[in-house]
């Protein structure tokens, strides 16, 4: 995957908004997080398949608030590298710790973030179910709870 190139979102450049889409089925969520966080996008041959938006929440804490590759690209290693350079740049800005949360029902995402570090630290009970008109289902799962992870950096 040596031909990924990751590169923050140009100020002139539309948001690849299918893509985030595919990770956060809220349009209005998704346009308030991109006016308010940082957008990198992940191309290959010169098409972007995927992006990743960091938000700072608190002081010190950034969180990763939608990580999504093209379906016809998942599998291949491209969303770790994304989350792994959301990582690296949270840590050079000076950051102290990032944060993701997750669906209950995410089992590749929730695997994913571990697999780079992130830890469990929390779950908020029935937060799709409360911020989301319509049921989201994964693996044959209701999406409920957001699982919250974090990494100290």
């Amino acid at each position: 995957m040596d031909d990924l190139k990751i590169r923050p979102l140009l100020a002139d450049e539309e948001a690849p908004m299918a893509l985030l889409l595919l990770a956060d089925p809220s349009r209005e969520a998704v346009e308030s997080y991109l006016r308010r966080g940082r957008c990198y996008v992940g191309e290959l041959a010169g098409q972007v398949v995927a992006v990743c938006v960091l938000i700072e929440t608190r002081p010190h804490t950034v969180e990763l608030v939608n990580v999504a590759v093209a379906e016809e690209e998942q599998g291949r290693g491209i969303g770790r590298r994304m989350v792994l350079h959301a990582i690296d740049v949270a840590r050079s800005l000076g950051f102290r710790s990032i944060e993701v949360g997750t669906g209950n029902s995410s089992l590749k995402q929730l695997a994913l973030y571990q697999r780079c570090g992130f830890r469990i630290v929390g779950v908020d009970l029935d937060f799709f179910t409360r911020h989301y008109p319509e049921p989201i289902y994964e693996n044959g799962i209701l999406c409920r709870d957001m699982i919250r992870l974090r990494l100290d950096l």
